[in-house]
């Protein structure tokens, strides 16, 4: 099937390269010549485990070009995956995607047929909007046009994203259309029907089950995806707020976490506790899930209320510094990790930028260590000047960060500081105090290293 993606960021570069290792024609479509540049050269403009490997293996086979004229005519599937920032009042700005539908428009072959999927992250009523946008380009065309248009909603998971786009939980389909249906059922056949040699890097899990497709409206399409991302926010911010309790009556959270997760009910998913959610699904998804309610005249008090407690768990990181250093100025922190999760290098709402944020504005210096983040950690941290007169450091060698630092912070639970020396780290600090935000570490091991050990949740 020929294809055109609009937009290679994570999800429309994931998509790209998957369809194309599924032998689709596939081309995709940027406007930032940066992003085209590094894309043409074969390097990927993301950091997501495996993608520049199977970017490589399909590179011959995959088109990038800044020009929708050069695409869209020939293609019979044209996959819209540009962004929806959030607007000031936390509702997705979809402006990136009705113009894409324009410019898509503006370029349809009279003679022939089209479907038009959305796959971004939209509000509901997106779908009918871009039909509208679609139906006026086509009358100032004074052509009838010949397009079905489709929701088609990405459930990826940043650092498992291509695991997740070989082996879905499910494919949504929002469609009013038989056409666009059959169409996207076509594209999806290798998955659904697992038929496809998987990539040596992701073997097909031996419990995967065949994914379904399920097919209704595109309002409730659309409305889906919100709903997913704000219960699993809603799980998170759960388990969050009874960590707080367990502290305050000395119970174990993670004990907790694990008798209620076998409750086939809740399962056990989502309920680690730790200093909440960031990156660019559930903050701006909950936000815009309460704008589309605020204009409905709807309240989501529970919704709002996660929100609340998320944000409030890097606060409460701070809390415990204070009440175990006294005060933080001219107090030395280390911070373990500054992406908003292992295995990405995105920082976007990722909680370690608002720790160290209120870190200096209490007066402390700040020592940071990531794997791979440290250059966009940089980059915004910069923009509002919280690296000028030293006040935060960053260092590549993890081993540097606890040198005369009065406390460590673990903030991303990535897989290399699973496997940190404990006892090396305590050595080299003034006082060794390791707030463990993610539970990473058992609480006796770390005290047998040394530490005055104080994780989330735990007595």
């Amino acid at each position: 099937m020929k294809i055109a993606i609009i937009g290679t960021g994570y999800v429309g570069l994931t998509t790209a390269v998957v369809l194309a290792y599924l032998n689709h024609d596939v081309a995709a479509v940027d406007k930032d010549e940066s992003k085209l540049n590094l894309l043409h050269e074969g390097r990927s403009p993301i950091h997501e485990p495996g993608i520049q490997s199977l970017l490589e293996e399909v590179q011959h086979t995959i088109r990038f070009t800044p020009n929708v004229a050069e695409v869209v005519p020939e293609a019979e599937l044209i996959l819209i995956a540009v962004g929806t920032p959030p607007k000031k009042n936390g509702e997705a700005d979809t402006q990136h995607v009705e113009q894409a539908a324009k410019e898509v428009a503006q370029v349809c072959l009279p003679d022939r047929h089209y479907t038009l999927v959305v796959k971004s992250t939209v509000p509901i009523g997106t779908n009918q909007r871009v039909a509208e946008v679609v139906a006026e380009v086509f009358s100032e065309r004074g052509i009838p046009g010949n397009i079905s248009i489709a929701s088609n909603p990405e459930f990826l998971q940043e650092g498992l994203a291509l695991q997740g786009a070989f082996y879905p939980d499910r494919i949504v389909v929002g469609a009013n259309s038989d056409e666009a249906i059959d169409t996207l059922r076509r594209l999806y056949k290798p998955i659904l029907e697992q038929t496809f040699d998987p990539p040596s890097e992701f073997p097909r899990p031996s419990s995967y089950h065949l994914p379904p497709m399920m097919t209704t409206d595109p309002n409730s399409a659309e409305m889906i995806k919100y709903a997913a991302n704000t219960f699993l926010a809603l799980k998170i911010s759960f388990i969050n707020e009874i960590a707080g309790l367990c502290e305050e009556v000395e119970a174990d959270v993670t004990e907790v976490a694990r008798g209620i997760g076998l409750d086939g009910r809740i399962g056990n998913k989502f309920l680690q506790a730790g200093l909440g959610w960031g990156g660019s699904c559930y903050p701006k998804d909950t936000a815009a899930l309460l704008g589309v309610a605020a204009q409905s005249g709807y309240e989501m008090p529970i919704t709002e209320a996660a929100r609340t407690i998320n944000f409030r768990q890097r606060d409460r990181v701070i809390e415990k510094l204070r009440s175990t250093l006294g005060t933080l100025k001219r107090k030395t922190i280390g911070i373990l990790g500054l992406a908003f999760k292992p295995n990405t290098d995105d920082i976007r709402e990722a909680p370690a930028l608002d720790i160290v944020r209120e870190l200096i504005a209490a007066g402390a210096t700040v020592r940071a260590h990531d794997p791979i983040a440290i250059g966009n950690a940089h980059r915004a941290l910069s923009g509002n000047g919280e690296t000028e007169d030293n006040k935060v450091i960053f260092t590549e060698d993890v081993y540097e960060l606890p040198y005369d630092a009065d406390a460590l912070v673990l903030v991303t639970e990535w897989e290399l500081y699973h496997k940190l020396e404990l006892r090396r780290l305590a050595k080299q600090m003034k006082t060794p105090i390791l707030i463990d935000g993610r539970n990473v570490y058992s609480p006796e091991e770390a005290r047998a290293a040394g530490f005055h050990y104080i994780g989330i949740g735990r007595a």
